[in-house]
């Protein structure tokens, strides 16, 4: 079926269009053919709200799938759930590690909110798919599962660990990405891709065996990157001929920036309250 119509719509990015709620977080509502998905939930103040501005009823989700373990990204799954009483939820199992952003004279608790967490936890087991395998959820729409990390110049973007002392490295296993199939090629969507995008990448393609790549939207986790990352990055964007690049949440200026010399006016950057068609 790969030529469907699918359509995203941007629920909670860090910046809004007028009227809508912004936060620093990440939120996509995914029209299919087959219906719709959540991707991610954003910190939990924005996503209702705006999903109400926009007649969006989360109710109506068939899957919520989980990027990662971070507050910003599952911040309303109690309140998605509390609205959905059949929706799917698709995570890697360990989304619910207790995790930290370590920086000197500055240590914050990152993980999902424990009232998240038992929501999902609380699920009846044909409601909860805890998996690290990649997933077909509906005819050209699926998972990456787990990311290998192929590439030598990605890692997963700051000082994450899973402990407050800053010992034991958070290498963030969790991070998956959605990809959907478009009669361009892949459309890849991304949490904050902490596998790295140029690893994603890679791991959609083999995943569907679609090589073209139609499309990037999504937290690309590069604004702490080295100029070398991001050379890297670019170059590949550049090899893939990739048709567009939105670059949410967790990107960076710079970043931005940097892929915008190299691929102008390709890269895009929307906002909440955005609707994009495919």
């Amino acid at each position: 079926m790969a030529g469907s119509r699918f359509s995203v719509t941007v629920l909670v990015e860090n910046a809004a269009r007028d009227g809508f709620a912004a936060e620093h977080g990440l939120a996509f509502w995914i029209d299919t053919p087959h219906g719709p998905l959540l991707f991610d939930t954003g910190q939990g103040t924005a996503l209702v709200a705006n999903a109400c501005r926009l007649n969006i009823d989360l109710g109506a989700a068939h899957f919520l799938v989980l990027s990662h373990g971070h507050y910003d990204h599952t911040g309303a799954v109690d309140q998605v759930l509390a609205h959905n009483h059949a929706l799917m939820a698709v995570f890697h199992p360990e989304v619910f590690r207790e995790r930290y952003s370590v920086r000197p004279g500055n240590v914050r608790a990152i993980g999902m909110a424990p009232a998240c967490a038992a929501a999902i936890r609380g699920l009846p087991p044909q409601r909860a798919c805890a998996s690290v395998a990649p997933m077909e959820l509906v005819p050209d729409v699926g998972t990456t599962g787990q990311i290998p990390r192929a590439t030598p110049y990605e890692d997963v973007g700051g000082p994450f660990f899973l402990d407050p002392e800053g010992k034991t490295p958070d290498d963030i296993p969790d991070d998956q990405s959605l990809w959907f199939l478009t009669d361009k090629g892949l459309v890849v969507v991304t949490g904050c891709a902490h596998a790295g995008l140029v690893n994603t990448v890679h791991q959609a393609r083999r995943v569907t065996g679609e090589h073209r790549v139609a499309g990037l939207i999504g937290g690309f986790h590069l604004n702490a990157a080295s100029e070398a990352r991001l050379e890297e990055t670019a170059r590949a964007l550049v090899d893939w001929n990739v048709g567009f690049v939105m670059p949410c949440h967790c990107s960076g200026g710079p970043a931005t920036e940097f892929m915008r010399e190299a691929l102008g006016s390709r890269v895009l950057t929307p906002m909440a309250g955005d609707v994009l068609e495919f």
